[in-house]
């Protein structure tokens, strides 16, 4: 910890078995966990919280302060789990006494090179972001979600969990779990099968999955019309009821189904 060449303040509180290469600047109000990488030229401001294993490369900056205008200077932080990967000049912004107070990442993460993700977004475990996506503010995004690359997400969007987003998407509403969502305006374009498969999904729960989804996009009825149809004709189980809850508490709307007109 002793190099000279990078600038660590010395309030900052960091692991001693932790790695900071030259010319990285490291603020006040700091902690890095145990194992942690944090390579040339990175910029660590006030409140970064970052856990143990994770590797942060060049250009990044963490926990600078949040591109709101409401933002009045009010402490808040920035926390990232154990074993996340930051790739080159990411940045994230720390949040907001207005909303959540900080912004999370969690552990087993991969965030790509260029990514940004604002103020108060809350994104889950073993989350893909792949380069340059911008994440707006207040986003949540659930675990195991891949988000292609050049991806822009509105501000309040929420992302269900196993979700696959393709590259070069527009994301204005919300996105529920298990689907791949694809195609302008964003679609729903099917079960996300392989994923789901490679988490120890068997065959039997992705048909119950796909079940669930014809339901609600391909047999013509209402969002409440098939939730309610779900409920009456589908047994409970943990994936029937995440589903129905994540369409019920939607408040931006949920993406819809893909329909020939769209394509026009």
């Amino acid at each position: 910890m002793n190099q000279p060449l990078a600038y660590i303040h010395p309030e900052a509180k960091i692991a001693e078995n932790a790695v900071v290469e030259p010319f990285s600047t490291i603020y006040k109000n700091v902690e890095i966990g145990e194992g942690t990488w944090i390579g040339p030229n990175v910029t660590i401001m006030e409140g970064a919280r970052i856990g143990k294993n994770c590797k942060i490369y060049p250009g990044a900056v963490i926990s600078a302060a949040p591109q709101d205008l409401k933002y009045k200077g009010e402490p808040s932080t920035v926390q990232i789990g154990d074993n996340t990967v930051i790739r080159e000049c990411v940045t994230i912004n720390r949040g907001t006494a207005l909303d959540k107070n900080t912004t999370k990442i969690g552990s087993n993460c991969l965030i790509m090179a260029y990514v940004h993700v604002a103020h108060d977004c809350i994104i889950g475990d073993s989350v893909i972001v792949a380069n340059s996506v911008q994440l707006a503010g207040h986003i949540e995004i659930q675990d195991f979600v891949f988000i292609g690359g050049t991806t822009a997400v509105q501000q309040f969007v929420k992302i269900g969990a196993h979700t696959m987003i393709g590259g070069g998407s527009l994301v204005r509403k919300d996105v529920p779990p298990f689907i791949k969502a694809a195609r302008e305006p964003l679609s729903y374009a099917g079960i996300n099968s392989v994923g789901l498969r490679r988490r120890g999904y068997t065959n039997e729960k992705i048909n119950e999955i796909q079940q669930i989804y014809r339901i609600l996009f391909l047999n013509g009825l209402n969002y409440a019309a098939a939730l309610d149809k779900i409920e009456l004709d589908l047994p409970p189980s943990d994936e029937r009821d995440e589903i129905v809850n994540f369409f019920r508490s939607s408040e931006r709307g949920v993406i819809r189904g893909y329909t020939p007109k769209d394509a026009d």
